[in-house]
């Protein structure tokens, strides 16, 4: 496990305003799959919602690793570079919440709840990422 001592890299993914995640899967034939996804930190657990039946989902059933990027692409440019394994949870409480504080995050707190209605509904699956290896690139052009 290769996460940094810094705690700059969980600042830099839950700053405001939010950034949008590109996560990375594997599909069925082996082929990358990148889409970007809406994210919230739950200690040093990435978390997101996707729909069970979506590619992301069917992807991470079969095949828990992923990758998430989070960039900066203003100067001096800045990334993070997470990687790690999926857990998949099914809870509708525990999914509603973070659907929630994730929807709140990136549309405000006046649309939280609204997302986390439409969000946090059984079909839905709350990922858990824990991180196994955290590469950092801070202000690279500086």
């Amino acid at each position: 496990m290769s996460i940094p001592d810094d705690p700059w890299w969980r600042e830099f993914i839950g700053a405001a305003p939010a950034r949008t995640a590109k996560l990375g899967v594997v599909r069925r034939n082996g082929a990358p799959f990148v889409a970007p996804v809406w994210v919230a930190l739950d200690g040093d657990q990435i978390v997101f919602n996707t729909g069970a039946e979506t590619l992301k989902g069917r992807s991470l059933q079969r095949d828990p690793r992923v990758c998430l990027t989070f960039d900066d692409d203003r100067p001096p440019f800045s990334f993070v570079i997470v990687e790690g394994v999926a857990e998949l949870v099914d809870d509708i409480d525990e999914l509603r919440r973070w659907a929630t504080v994730i929807g709140g995050r990136y549309m405000g707190d006046d649309q939280a709840e609204a997302y986390g209605a439409r969000n946090g509904v059984p079909g839905e699956l709350l990922v858990r990422i824990t991180p196994e290896r955290v590469q950092v690139g801070r202000d690279i052009a500086g």
